[in-house]
């Protein structure tokens, strides 16, 4: 890539937008400007896919409302999003998670969660 272009996307990035990954569920934050206002609205859901890279990359949050699912896009070094949190982590096998489009219900969000074991506990791991 020319080093002009890669000099001015590196001022572009957003490196505290990594904490994430596929099969998590997130709230994203996303400003809205309506007229001369703006407001910050959340779309909380899972995480079903990340693409791309650099200034290019993309992520794909999906959740389930009313019975009907609902996706969206998001760039992940966009100015338009102020933060995403992480609600829940998760252990996947995969890069994408598109079989959850197809899924009703309570297994829509059916997603292998990472499990936290306190050492004063004694858990296995």
């Amino acid at each position: 890539m020319n080093p002009i272009i890669d000099e001015i996307t590196q001022e572009q990035l957003k490196p505290e937008r990594d904490q994430f990954k596929v099969g998590d569920g997130v709230r994203v934050h996303q400003r809205i400007r309506e007229g001369n206002k703006e407001r910050v609205q959340v779309f909380a859901g899972v995480v079903i896919a990340r693409k791309g890279h650099g200034i290019h990359e993309t992520f794909t949050v999906r959740r389930s409302q009313m019975g009907v699912g609902v996706e969206k896009v998001f760039p992940v070094n966009s100015p338009v999003i102020e933060k995403v949190e992480v609600d829940r982590e998760s252990i996947t096998m995969r890069a994408r998670m598109y079989y959850l489009r197809s899924r009703i219900g309570k297994a829509a969000n059916a997603v292998k969660e990472k499990r936290v074991y306190m050492a004063t506990r004694g858990g296995a791991k």
